[in-house]
């Protein structure tokens, strides 16, 4: 069974930083477009950013030039770097990993922007 398995989430303030890291097996991860989701209570699940096995990135509107995805290959793991942190960015985050295999998603971390 494959596993993703999330990290780095937490509490911080408005116009804060945090970094979310992604782990997948090897055997997946180097062929996978990796995806970065978000599900804030009451919505449903939202797509925020994803990286291609070749390291092109797409964003959506709102996190352009807040956030920035990216891979380390080496690791295999995925990154979420994210700054100016607003209140409407609080949600469980969620990486997703897509193969021709298949897709494989994480257990979620929950972050949350509040003074």
């Amino acid at each position: 069974q494959v596993q993703l398995v999330e990290s780095g989430g937490g509490l911080v303030q408005p116009g804060g930083s945090l970094r979310l890291s992604c782990a997948a097996p090897g055997s997946i991860f180097s062929i996978a477009a990796m995806t970065w989701y978000r599900q804030a209570p009451g919505k449903e699940r939202e797509w925020v950013a994803t990286i291609s096995s070749g390291g092109i990135t797409k964003y959506l509107d709102s996190v352009k030039g807040r956030f920035t995805i990216s891979r380390d290959n080496a690791k295999n793991t995925m990154y979420l770097q994210m700054i100016s942190l607003k209140p409407e960015d609080t949600a469980v985050y969620y990486c997703n990993a897509v193969t021709s295999a298949g897709r494989y998603w994480g257990q979620g971390t929950q972050v949350t922007v509040s003074s």
